[in-house]
C-alpha cells in the first residue's frame, strides 16, 4: 500500500477485493490516507494564480523582453506533450535488483468496467505513441485507477515488489537550502518549470521486462520509457537534469523538475543582456536534449522569483508569506502552555528572536542578503 502515501488531495483509489482481504484493505487505505494527506484541498495561491495567467499572449502584452527569444524556441513549450518516445539524452532509467529475487510478480486484480475501459485507453495511447509494447515476460505488476482531485482518474502501476527487491540509488539529491545561495548576487530571475518529466527517460534496454505490468483485460504491457510508481525515479530525474545543465551551473542551479536563471552585470554587459544570454544557452540546451516545459508554469525576467517556498531578490532570500501568515498571525504566548506550541517554529523564526548565527553575519557582509523572519 506504499501509493496510498502518494495521493493527492482530493483524489481516491477505488479496488476490488475478496472479502477476506476488505477488512485489512479498508484499515490499511484509512491509516495511509489519514496520516499522509488532509481531508480537504488547500485553496489557490498567490503564486499558483500568477502562473496561470502566464501565456503567449500575457509576455506579448507585457513588453517582456524574452518573449521574442522564448518564440525562437517555442518547440521546447508545447501545448501538448509530444507522443513519442523521449530523446537519447545519455541517461536511462536503471533497475539493480538485490541478490536473491527471480521475479517480481503481483497478480491482477478485478476492477469497475469503467476503470477497464479507461485502462484500456490509457495503453491503446501510449502503444501508438511507442511508449509501451506487449510482453510475456515473468515479472508483472497490478495496474489500478485513481481519481483525481479535478476529475478523471489516474493510471497507477503497484510496482511493491519491484521495488522493494531494488537497490537504491545513491545519486546525492539538491539540498534545497543550497539553492537560494547558489543564486546570491543576481538581479534578473526567469524559473522554468519542466512537465511530465517521467515521460522524458527512457528504460535501460535490459530492465524493460522487469516494467511489465498487467491489465484487467490479461493484456501484459512493459516500458520504454521510465513509468511513474518506480523506486530511484525521483533520482534518475534529477541525475538527467543535473546532466542536461551541468555547463551551465554556474547561473542555472536546479531542483528536480524546477530550472532557475539567475544573472547579473558582467564583463561590460548589463544584467538585461547578460540574463538574455542566459536564457539562449538554456534554450539552446533544452532544445537539443528535448527536456519540454510547461511554459503557464515558467516566470520570465523578474526581480523577484518563488523558489522551493521563498522569495529570492538581489536583497537576499525571504520567506513566503502566505506560507508563514499563520505564524504571523499567532498571538503573544502568556504563559508556559501556550509557550510549547513555539518549539516547532522554523529555525529562521528563533534566529530572528534571539539575533543571526555568526555564519550569516559573515555572509551578510559580503553582500550576501540573509533575510530573518521575526
Amino acid at each position: 500500500m506504499h501509493f496510498l502515501r502518494d495521493l493527492k488531495a482530493g483524489e481516491q483509489v477505488c479496488l476490488l477485493t475478496g472479502s477476506d482481504e476488505s477488512t485489512v484493505l479498508a484499515n490499511a487505505v484509512s491509516d495511509d490516507v489519514s496520516s499522509s494527506r488532509p481531508k480537504e484541498a488547500e485553496p489557490k495561491s498567490v503564486r499558483e494564480a500568477r502562473f496561470t495567467a502566464q501565456s503567449w499572449q500575457a509576455l506579448q502584452d507585457s513588453n517582456n523582453p524574452v518573449y521574442s527569444l522564448a518564440r525562437e524556441f517555442e518547440d521546447i513549450f508545447p501545448e501538448k506533450f509530444p507522443a513519442e518516445l523521449p530523446a537519447e539524452r545519455g541517461v536511462r532509467h536503471e533497475i539493480d535488483l538485490v541478490p536473491g529475487p527471480k521475479y517480481c510478480v503481483t497478480r491482477q486484480w478485478p476492477l469497475p468496467r469503467d476503470q477497464v475501459q479507461v485502462i484500456d485507453d490509457f495503453f491503446e495511447g501510449r502503444r501508438k505513441a511507442g511508449h509501451v509494447r506487449e510482453s510475456i515476460p515473468p515479472h508483472s505488476s497490478p495496474t489500478l485507477c485513481v481519481k483525481k482531485a479535478t476529475g478523471g482518474w489516474r493510471i497507477v502501476h503497484a510496482f511493491n515488489k519491484l521495488n522493494d527487491a531494488t537497490i537504491p540509488a545513491q545519486t546525492p539529491i539538491p539540498r534545497k537550502d543550497m539553492v537560494p545561495d547558489t543564486m546570491s548576487g543576481g538581479v534578473i530571475y526567469s524559473a522554468i518549470d519542466l512537465t511530465d518529466g517521467f515521460d522524458q527517460i527512457l528504460m535501460r534496454q535490459s530492465d524493460v521486462p522487469l516494467t511489465a505490468v498487467g491489465t484487467p483485460n490479461g493484456v501484459l504491457w512493459e516500458w520504454l520509457m521510465m513509468p511513474q510508481g518506480l523506486n530511484n525515479a525521483l533520482a534518475t530525474f534529477n541525475r538527467m537534469v543535473s546532466h542536461v545543465f551541468r555547463p551551465l551551473r554556474a547561473f542555472v542551479p536546479s531542483y528536480f523538475d524546477d530550472i532557475f536563471v539567475h544573472s547579473r552585470a558582467e564583463d561590460g554587459l548589463s544584467a538585461v543582456d547578460v540574463h538574455l544570454q542566459h536564457l539562449r544557452k538554456v534554450f539552446e540546451k533544452m532544445s537539443e536534449n528535448k527536456p519540454y516545459a510547461n511554459l503557464k508554469n515558467c516566470v520570465f525576467w523578474t526581480p523577484e522569483i518563488p523558489v522551493l517556498g521563498c522569495y529570492v531578490s538581489k536583497s537576499g532570500v525571504r520567506a513566503d508569506p502566505e506560507k508563514i501568515s499563520s505564524i504571523c498571525s499567532w498571538s503573544t504566548p502568556d504563559g508556559a502552555a501556550p509557550m510549547a506550541g513555539h518549539r516547532a517554529l522554523p529555525l529562521q523564526v528563533y534566529e530572528g528572536l534571539h539575533g543571526p548565527d555568526p555564519a550569516d553575519a559573515i555572509l551578510a557582509e559580503e553582500g550576501r542578503g540573509v533575510e530573518l523572519a521575526s
